[in-house]
């Protein structure tokens, strides 16, 4: 897939808010520091497209940006670890599950993993949320030029045998990505193409 147009369309904390356009929209979310922003950012051949910060939990709303007019990326704020009050990351965790849960335009959720640790606890709560709420989704591993090949493998298989050890039958699809060397991009962008494709195909029943 090329990206022709990036453009931002609106922030916002209510789910009920977000654009009503019936096109397909791909949701990105993962613990604060994840490397979220400069992900989209390479994604999407912009660099400032999402706004990077050295501070944890920058974005705090959802966020819509309209790709090639025909299909909407999905910024979410990060879930854990974010320096906010208690009574604020509750507000963030409410208008995310609502937007999981109701957002019928969506169509997959990407968490984002930070490859460079072994399986952390918080990341595997909130994809066993995401399944048990039968919300369809992938892994994207990021910063992976951080380590070398070897613990790559050895911590996707990390999450893979504690997924298993939690009733899954296997890890859902994944990417291993590198905002700096642009690793993944096409491989996350075809995977997106391929989806839009069966869609449009059947533009009746979206």
């Amino acid at each position: 897939m090329k990206i022709n147009t990036a453009e931002f369309i609106v922030s916002n904390s209510d789910a009920a808010k977000c654009p009503a356009e019936r096109i397909p929209e791909y949701a990105f979310i993962g613990r604060s520091n994840v490397g979220k922003s400069s992900l989209i950012n390479m994604l999407t051949g912009r660099n400032h497209l999402a706004k990077t910060s050295a501070k944890p939990g920058k974005t705090q709303l959802i966020n819509h940006f309209k790709i090639n007019a025909n299909w909407f990326l999905v910024d979410l704020p990060g879930y854990g670890y974010a320096k906010v009050s208690k009574s604020t990351k509750a507000t963030f965790q409410k208008f995310i599950t609502d937007y999981f849960e109701k957002r019928e335009q969506l169509v997959c959720g990407f968490v984002l993993i930070d490859i460079r640790h072994e399986a952390q606890k918080i990341d595997l709560e909130f994809m066993a949320y995401m399944g048990e709420s039968e919300i369809p989704f992938c892994i994207i591993f990021t910063k992976a030029d951080k380590i070398s090949k070897t613990k790559i493998d050895s911590h996707i298989a990390a999450y893979r045998k504690a997924m298993r050890a939690n009733n899954w039958e296997d890890m859902p699809p994944y990417f291993v990505t590198s905002s700096l060397e642009a690793t993944g991009r096409d491989a996350v962008l075809s995977y997106i193409d391929d989806l839009n494709e069966d869609i449009f195909k059947n533009a009746n029943e979206f």
